[in-house]
């Protein structure tokens, strides 16, 4: 069975799907691996590394894709990416099919097989898959030192022959694993943090890693699935925004995390809340990429509104491309073990892992969620 990875294609994209080490592995199990030349460059591995791991260097991705059983991309893949490649082959990405209607037809009608990374259900056997959480943590870790970078003062407390400087003040909106992790950061590099989450079980995770939990009351209308919160009212972030107005505006740096599957990430941050920030704060929107949590973030653009310096990085995974490439492909290559082995796939379709993430099918839409 031959495992292809092309090039990444899209903009400010570092990351490579598999790194030499998995492929070293994978190529001992018996799996042919091609490489298209400088796929891994971006992020500093280049193509005698892959050949010493046994794999094999092809120059364009058309032709890689004409003979490719199983397709690894980190990116979901262009409708003209599917219809290169050959009939019954197998395509494992990051696909987000809720928002790719014509990608997931595009995959159907190519009679591609398509797993989503982004699908993989959130159950303990799974957790070595869970590439979302993989990336979510190298970004709330890189959030931090990206908005300490553009912030004109030191995070922790300091006293000095000169006089006493007072800790940074950090507020992070969201306790899932990029929270959690833009916490402990901010927190070793000496912040005070205030944290605001809906689910009220998180409340002992922040306080565990020395945040203070600004508690907001729940109403009928959030709804959480597989840790996951899928739908919010306007009434209650409204009422949540109206509470973490004061936090936000004694907050040196604001922190935004929140995404909602399938659906444009809720707004967090007002216009009103910016305008009442210290002159010099900075926000990052980690969910920019998604319609964003803060109303004047841009994406892939740092703007300066009313004094606030407001970043909008929209894949901050990719800034970190030897960690994140590096953990990104054992999460895939443990997918396609769990899959197939070097003979073929096991097609088991109510297995929980591979019902949760395939998406089509011999040319059929399989995922529950868009039937």
């Amino acid at each position: 069975m031959i495992i292809a990875v092309p090039k990444e294609t899209k903009l400010k994209e570092n990351r490579v799907a598999l790194t030499p080490d998995v492929v070293k592995d994978l190529t001992k199990k018996g799996f042919s691996v091609q490489i298209q030349s400088g796929a891994g460059l971006d992020s500093f591995f280049n193509d005698e590394s892959y050949t010493s791991a046994g794999a094999s260097i092809v120059q364009d991705a058309k032709t890689l894709y004409s003979s490719a059983d199983v397709v690894l991309k980190v990116n979901a893949p262009s409708v003209d990416e599917v219809a290169q490649m050959k009939k019954d082959a197998v395509l494992i990405s990051f696909l987000w099919a809720a928002t790719n209607p014509d990608l997931v037809q595009a995959c159907a009608k190519a009679s591609v097989s398509a797993f989503s990374m982004d699908a993989v259900p959130r159950i303990s056997r799974a957790q070595k898959m869970d590439a979302l959480s993989s990336q979510a943590n190298l970004a709330g870790y890189k959030a931090v030192i990206m908005a300490a970078n553009a912030l004109g003062k030191i995070f922790p407390m300091m006293t000095t022959a000169a006089g006493t400087i007072r800790p940074s003040k950090v507020v992070i909106f969201g306790a899932g694993v990029a929270g959690l992790q833009a916490i402990a950061t901010a927190k070793r590099l000496g912040a005070v943090v205030e944290v605001s989450d809906i689910r009220p079980e998180t409340k002992e995770q922040v306080e565990s890693l020395g945040g203070k939990f600004i508690s907001v009351q729940g109403d009928a209308s959030i709804k959480i699935e597989g840790g996951y919160v899928t739908g919010l009212s306007d009434d209650f972030l409204k009422k949540q925004q109206e509470l973490v107005s004061k936090h936000v505006k004694e907050a040196d740096i604001v922190i935004t995390t929140a995404l909602i599957p399938g659906k444009k990430a809720p707004l967090l941050v007002t216009e009103d809340m910016v305008k009442s920030m210290k002159f010099g704060s900075v926000i990052l929107d980690m969910a920019v990429e998604q319609g964003g949590n803060v109303v004047g973030s841009e994406l892939n653009q740092t703007v300066v509104k009313h004094g606030v310096t407001i970043i909008g990085e929209g894949n901050i995974p990719s800034l970190l491309p030897m960690n994140a490439s590096d953990l990104y492909a054992k999460n895939i290559a443990t997918l396609l073990l769990h899959l197939s082995d070097n003979s073929g796939f096991k097609w088991e379709m109510e297995e929980d892992i591979t019902k949760g993430s395939l998406i089509t099918h011999q040319g059929q839409v399989m995922h529950a969620s868009l039937k």
